[in-house]
């Protein structure tokens, strides 16, 4: 128990620390070049090498590993990447990277870079990419499980970087992340909080979440508050990106006190289920994108969604609010 224990605290000193750039005590270490006895060069065998339940972590020394990571640990597990900056995505040093369609794969979280699949799980300044590129379906995050926090990471591709699932248990939080795409880049259906300035880039024309609650009855929910949506695509997207379209009928998306430029099509939402009745709302957004006097499919929101509300009422004993 006592081993537990500290194992723990240096976990959290780790995740709080400005730098990171060592691993915490009991952590299995992942080197790709120099690797010293008891370490291992990928990320993959890394996981595998996990056993049991007890909370564990993993550290990254700088590289891009590319490979595909499924992880399934049954106990609480968190991976760190090495940086100079743990507050930030813009100096992460470690990749993971792969380039599987979901089309000759196997689905959308089989072509996945990175398969979450494990509860409790949190993942620090970490990159994670799919670099397929147009024409097909190429996850690099799929998540499937609650209580996982992912922090101070980047995830790029181009359609569906980023399968934000599981259904009704499954509670995510993403803070101080990056999320690059163009077609449904967000997508999937969980109660996902995406905050405390995530930044969305736009990098082609369509939309930004593609929901897929399925009935009224389902908890799930995607809110993007206090966040960016921007562009760095070479060719003007003036009015070519949505806010959602609706993957299933009942889809469920907000933005919130978050900034949007005038990418963003007036009419802000868009059709994909047929028969669709979404909630899509917006609630104290800035920025030549925001006006809502020209929306479509879109319900009134009248204040704040909170945390309790997207993550449950026990959210901060699992998400790291020092983020």
């Amino acid at each position: 128990m006592l081993g537990l224990l500290v194992t723990l605290l240096s976990a959290a000193s780790c995740a709080l620390a400005a730098t990171r750039t060592s691993p915490p005590s009991g952590a299995v270490v992942v080197r790709q070049s120099g690797t010293q006895s008891g370490e291992f060069s990928t990320v993959s065998a890394a996981v595998a090498s996990l056993s049991g339940t007890s909370s564990r972590s993993i550290f990254i020394y700088p590289g891009s590993y590319k490979e595909q990571v499924l992880i399934e640990y049954k106990g609480p597990l968190t991976i760190y990447g090495y940086t100079n900056d743990t507050t930030s995505y813009k100096n992460n040093q470690v990749t993971i990277t792969n380039n599987l369609n979901a089309q000759d794969n196997g689905g959308n979280d089989p072509c996945a870079t990175v398969r979450a699949h494990s509860a409790s799980f949190n993942m620090y300044n970490i990159n994670v990419a799919n670099t397929y590129g147009q024409g097909k379906q190429a996850t690099a995050l799929a998540t499937k499980a609650g209580k996982q926090g992912y922090y101070g990471c980047k995830f790029t591709g181009y359609q569906d970087t980023l399968l934000a699932d599981g259904g009704d248990s499954a509670t995510q939080y993403y803070s101080n992340c990056y999320i690059q795409g163009a077609v449904d880049y967000v997508y999937g259906s969980a109660s996902a909080w995406f905050g405390e300035e995530c930044t969305f880039d736009s990098i082609g024309g369509g939309a930004i979440t593609a929901n897929s609650r399925d009935s009224t009855a389902s908890t799930s929910y995607y809110v993007i508050d206090s966040s960016t949506i921007t562009s760095t695509s070479s060719t003007s997207l003036t009015s070519k990106v949505y806010l959602g379209r609706p993957w299933r009928q009942y889809a469920r998306v907000v933005f919130q006190r978050s900034k949007l430029p005038a990418l963003i099509n007036p009419a802000g939402w868009t059709t994909l289920a047929n028969p669709a009745n979404p909630i899509f709302m917006e609630f104290n957004n800035t920025g030549d994108g925001s006006s809502t006097a020209s929306r479509v499919n879109e319900t009134k929101q009248t204040a704040l969604i909170d945390h309790g509300t997207v993550l449950g009422s026990d959210y901060s004993t699992w998400v790291d609010t020092s983020y």
